[in-house]
């Protein structure tokens, strides 16, 4: 068995900068998760269905095309989960599409939670950390075109690896 998730890559130079903020409020696994949107959360899957998991992926990205996403201000899951992050702005109609696509055939499962796209800055922090980190990223912006996806594993030393590229329209 092994563990697998499938996310949007925040390209540089937001990604690393998200990252570092990430590190910067101490979040001990900033360095361990790319920054990144969700498609597939943490999955587990035999390791003799991964040639099918990347066949479904590469369908689901070829009938995808570019879309741009603008991440803005902040959010929060609490008090159901002690989370902030970093809201999608534009592209969550296409994400959500993408998550349906990508969460079917060999990769059907349910969710914990209803899907909502967004960039986790804080997880599992004081109260006070994630307070301030709400607060320092309120004006936070970019925007960038969405080209594809990629499908990640989560290592024995508990860091997630990208794995393969998918990107969209073949």
């Amino acid at each position: 068995m092994r563990t697998i998730g499938v996310s949007i890559a925040i390209p540089e130079p937001w990604g690393s900068a998200l990252q570092d903020l990430r590190a910067g409020f101490g979040d001990p696994l900033a360095r361990a998760i790319p920054t990144h949107v969700t498609l597939l959360p943490p999955t587990e899957i035999a390791d003799d269905a991964m040639p099918e998991v990347e066949a479904h992926l590469t369908r689901v990205a070829d009938a995808e095309r570019t879309f741009r996403m603008m991440l803005r201000g902040t959010g929060t899951f609490r008090p159901t989960s002690p989370v902030v992050f970093v809201q999608v702005a534009l592209g969550i109609t296409d994400c959500e599409r993408l998550e349906q696509e990508v969460r079917s055939g060999p990769l059907l499962r349910g969710l914990g939670f209803p899907y909502h796209p967004h960039v986790t800055v804080a997880h599992h922090l004081p109260d006070d950390v994630l307070d301030r980190a709400f607060a320092e990223l309120a004006g936070y912006e970019a925007a960038f075109d969405v080209r594809g996806f990629s499908l990640y594993e989560h290592g024995a030393d508990g860091v997630w690896r990208p794995v393969r590229a998918f990107p969209f329209g073949g």
